[in-house]
């Protein structure tokens, strides 16, 4: 745990471990610290955008969308592995999340897994959003990777932090899926980092990756949805604030909701309340199903197509 660094610093320290970093406007007094603390700090969370295309990734990460005021990052690691700081302070991209991950972080070991939504991230994590569409089918190029672990190394470096002071958003928040995606093997990301915190100094060069025999992609995991679970949630629809989320499939089709435009990002907290039962029966309407058949309780054929489309599968 620590206090935050200056925003000075912030860019200068990525620098010196050898990023590209592009600063955007105001970026060092653009942050939501009007609405809650930020710090102490404690560690990096790595997101992905579900985006395409750097200028419009950076716009959304530093504006926001309506619904999601920005920043939503403190910087854009773009897939160049150009670094966009975008905002500086408290910012949207952690929510709540696990206090037993948190915890975790702080003792720097593997964390849990996330079952809890009660614990402020926005607080208390530097957070990246990293460019991808997060289907599970667009690549994480090598120059992004060796970025990510830079940004990572940076930080913990100047905190004298080790490697298990990141962290991934699904790591966070129940439900949550990202980074994933080819290319993102987050334990050879971690070794990295280890790697470089055991050297004397940052080196100020990116280093040229070596040529290396093609490997098959592994197939990409994606999470499960138990319907006979989700409609219990569904039903029973607990109040947000203050709660723990009753089943953390609830954040796996909230996500869904929020790619397909029909839920906003800040009401996707893991508690199927009255706006997720809203956007769902949308969804339901959108398949052509009418009356009671789109009364935003999942039903079996609407939940799997649209798991088909966002990436989740769907047992009884």
């Amino acid at each position: 745990m620590a206090p935050p660094m200056p925003a000075a610093t912030f860019a200068a320290l990525f620098r010196a471990e050898g990023i590209t970093v592009l600063e955007v406007g105001d970026w060092r007094d653009h942050n939501r610290n009007s609405k809650g603390p930020w710090g102490e700090v404690h560690g990096v969370m790595i997101h992905h955008t579900v985006t395409r295309g750097t200028a419009t990734t950076v716009r959304m990460c530093r504006d926001g969308y309506p619904g999601l005021p920005g920043p939503l990052c403190h910087g854009v690691i773009a897939k160049d592995g150009t670094v966009h700081l975008v905002g500086y302070g408290r910012a949207n991209h952690a929510g709540l999340g696990d206090p037993d991950v948190l915890r975790a972080v702080i003792n720097e070991v593997k964390p849990p897994t996330d079952n809890e939504a009660s614990t402020d991230g926005n607080r208390h994590f530097y957070g990246f959003e990293c460019e991808n569409l997060g289907d599970g089918v667009d690549p994480w190029p090598p120059e992004q990777i060796e970025a990510i672990g830079r940004v990572i190394t940076a930080i913990c470096r100047h905190h004298g932090w080790g490697a298990r002071s990141a962290l991934r958003h699904l790591d966070w928040q129940p439900g949550k899926i990202d980074p994933r995606g080819p290319g993102m093997d987050w334990d050879d990301i971690l070794t990295r980092v280890t790697a470089r915190l055991a050297g004397d100094k940052p080196d100020p060069k990116p280093a040229t990756p070596k040529p290396a025999a093609p490997k098959p992609l592994p197939k990409p995991t994606k999470p499960t949805v138990d319907l006979s679970q989700l409609v219990a949630a569904a039903k029973s629809n607990p109040a947000a604030k203050g709660t723990p989320v009753t089943y953390s499939g609830v954040r796996t089709v909230e996500a869904a909701l929020v790619d397909a435009g029909l839920l906003a990002k800040k009401y996707s907290d893991g508690h199927y309340g009255t706006t997720t039962v809203t956007a769902y029966a949308t969804w339901q309407r959108r398949l052509g199903y009418t009356g009671k058949d789109a009364d935003g309780i999942p039903g079996r054929t609407s939940l799997k197509r649209l798991g088909d489309k966002y990436g989740f599968r769907v047992v009884a």
